[in-house]
């Protein structure tokens, strides 16, 4: 473990738990509140879909940035600033009055949300040593973080039906709150950084705009379509912006990305895969809850509590891969939960319109949900492995970035192809033959993340890096069972 007399190991966890808690809650909190949202304020039909795209926007957009951030102006800085504009945002939010006040706190959420998520985890990697240390903090870090997407979806329900949509937003503070506690209990400062290192503007706006204009151009899918002039032309910008970046960065002294970063087998393995899990993992939240409510008929209440066995085997699932990591390879649980999770979402692929949630819903569930909980925390430890701490936020910034871009992509694509196969019938049949083709393309794609967990990351484990190296490709590897 990094020695630091200021710093408590507990209080590290506990504040970077329930920080990513909250933001993985917001994920997921709106969906269900959308339709009081719209009645309440008076949202445009075409309009209220941004109320989840511009958080998605916002927060996708500028992970790397954040990331960055940490490591040049420090972990626990940027830790209490995000949380401190997450928290105001949402309290905005939650009085607004306006479409536009609403949308504005959302882009808000969001940007708090890009510095917060890589704060967090840089902090568990500095804090706890390669090894079982951080794979068991991982472990927690990643329970928590899966249980805000999923209990998000039943918090919605709840709140929205027994309450008021309000409190979708309002519900944060009190997270926020506990979050910022802990932070003078034992999150340590960092020394400031040295002058020579200056954060790279030119990147940062490259990525930034790059990275927010292919989020743009996919999010708006779901209006302008895949073929539209608009959509293409935004998808250029954004892969003109992005190639730039990767042309700047190489030759940069102090990039926002060091591209030999990616040169270690871990980290882009771990980020390639986070990719496409992400994009089965939301995709399948997505269809399953449409599912329970367009074809089974169920509430918002009910739909959210039946998305609880679907928590509970995400932690299960991340309880045995952090035990096995932590003696073994990353590798065996990745490889493991990415099969395990295809013939779950293989297994919901079977629905039917005639069907129910014990017959249809709680079984796959039970499986898909216990093959991502193998994937959570095994691939947070990947992703960090062999990197030094000094580049902490970087390696955690871009595992963010490949998740909230996976997750995003995936989406509007499968959503595009499951409306293309339901046509303009809305009858509980067609809806469900939508969803079952974009439950067996979920299917698939979480097959490639198997493929590269089994093709591209290494057998053995990396040595942890000596204190100082900026280059994970130089760590010698050392046997490890896989």
């Amino acid at each position: 473990m990094y020695k630091n007399s200021r710093g408590r190991p507990g209080a590290v966890l506990a504040a970077a738990a329930v920080a990513q808690f909250v933001v993985a809650l917001d994920m997921s909190v709106v969906n269900v509140a959308l339709p009081a949202i719209r009645t309440a304020l008076g949202f445009a039909p075409l309009d209220l879909s941004w109320v989840v795209h511009m958080y998605a926007l916002t927060f996708g957009g500028f992970l790397l940035l954040g990331g960055r951030a940490c490591d040049l102006y420090g972990r626990r800085r940027m830790f209490v600033l995000g949380l401190t504009v997450f928290g105001l945002c949402s309290l905005v939010g939650g009085l607004a009055q306006d479409p536009w006040q609403l949308i504005a706190a959302r882009a808000g959420q969001g940007l708090g949300a890009a510095a917060v998520a890589p704060a967090a985890l840089a902090m568990l990697t500095t804090t706890f040593a390669e090894g079982p240390q951080r794979v068991r903090a991982l472990g927690v870090w990643s329970a928590v973080n899966a249980a805000g997407g999923a209990l998000g979806v039943l918090a919605g329900g709840l709140l929205t039906e027994y309450a008021d949509w309000r409190w979708v937003m309002l519900i944060n503070l009190p997270i926020v709150a506990a979050a910022l506690a802990l932070v003078p209990v034992g999150v340590p400062a960092e020394a400031p950084p040295a002058r020579s290192e200056r954060l790279d503007a030119l990147g940062a706006v490259l990525a930034t705009g790059g990275i927010g204009l292919l989020v743009l151009g996919v999010v708006r899918t779901d209006t302008l379509g895949w073929g539209s002039p608009g959509t293409w032309a935004t998808l250029a910008a954004a892969a003109v912006m992005l190639g730039v970046f990767v042309l700047a960065e190489a030759r940069v002294a102090a990039p926002l990305l060091r591209l030999g970063l990616l040169r270690s087998r871990w980290v882009a393995g771990a980020n390639a895969l986070v990719f496409l899990a992400a994009a089965g993992q939301f995709t399948a939240f997505y269809f399953v809850s449409l599912y329970m409510q367009q074809v089974l008929g169920m509430g918002a209440a009910a739909t959210g509590t039946a998305f609880l066995p679907f928590s509970l085997g995400l932690i299960a699932g991340t309880i045995v891969a952090t035990r096995v990591t932590a003696s073994r390879s990353p590798r065996i649980p990745l490889v493991s939960g990415t099969l395990l999770a295809t013939a779950g979402l293989a297994w919901f692929a079977l629905i039917s319109p005639d069907g129910s949630f014990l017959t249809d819903v709680l079984g796959p569930s039970l499986v898909t949900s216990v093959g991502a909980g193998l994937v959570l925390a095994p691939v947070a430890a990947a992703a960090t492995t062999g990197v030094a701490p000094r580049e902490a936020g970087m390696a955690s910034g871009l595992l963010n970035s490949s998740r909230q871009l996976g997750g995003c992509i995936g989406l509007a694509a499968l959503a595009t192809i499951a409306a293309h196969r339901t046509g303009t019938t809305a009858d509980p049949a067609a809806l469900n033959d939508g969803y079952a083709l974009g439950l067996a393309v979920t299917a698939g794609v979480f097959s490639l993340a198997a493929v590269v967990a089994i093709g591209v990351l290494p057998r053995r484990r990396a040595v942890p890096p000596v204190p100082g190296s900026t280059d994970p490709a130089e760590n010698q590897l050392e046997g490890a069972p896989s």
